[in-house]
């Protein structure tokens, strides 16, 4: 009852809703350059998920590869990559899901999810960054800005956009929230 006052108060945002029953991945996404949708809480249920808004033409870019191996190396554990291209910095992701997907694959062999180009910041964000910013008190300040989620679906931390996949910060919150049942 108090959940449908707050509710129908206003008092309770959609992405405040979702951070509050720890299902920030409730959500269907496309995969990037597919019509193939993906329910992300179904596809990756008791997965630790490292979500990250990507660019093709940033400094940052060369993460791919360092996001790359966390996934090849932790995969078989239960860690899962998703990335979501984002033309919201400085036009550094000006392509087609097509060119994106090409790049990716070709330039860094990306193998990892990549899901459809959104916005990940502002009015315009899509619902799923709501509920990071929500959870994690902001939005991504620029390309590569990482949020881990654990095997709950609720926020661990979440990492700038200059703190390299292989920083043992990164690492290690990665190898605790795979160790958590």
């Amino acid at each position: 009852m108090r959940l449908v006052t707050l509710i129908c108060l206003g008092l309770l945002t959609i992405a405040n809703l979702a951070h509050a029953d720890g299902v920030l991945l409730d959500q269907t996404m496309k995969r990037l350059a597919s019509d193939e949708t993906v329910t992300l809480s179904d596809a990756y249920e008791n997965k630790v998920v490292l979500i990250v808004n990507t660019a093709s033409k940033c400094g940052n870019t060369p993460q791919y590869e360092g996001l790359e191996a966390l996934y090849s190396e932790y995969a078989d554990d239960g860690l899962v990559v998703l990335g979501f291209p984002s033309n919201n910095f400085a036009g550094q992701e000006p392509g087609t899901e097509a060119e994106i997907a090409s790049f990716c694959r070709l330039t860094y062999g990306v193998k990892f999810p990549m899901f459809e180009k959104i916005d990940v910041k502002g009015d315009d964000a899509h619902p799923l960054y709501h509920a990071l910013a929500d959870a994690a008190g902001t939005y991504p300040t620029w390309n590569f800005h990482k949020y881990l989620i654990g095997r709950d679906g609720k926020l661990i931390t979440a990492f700038s956009p200059g703190t390299k996949p292989q920083d043992s910060s990164v690492v290690d919150a990665i190898k605790s929230a795979l160790a958590a049942s």
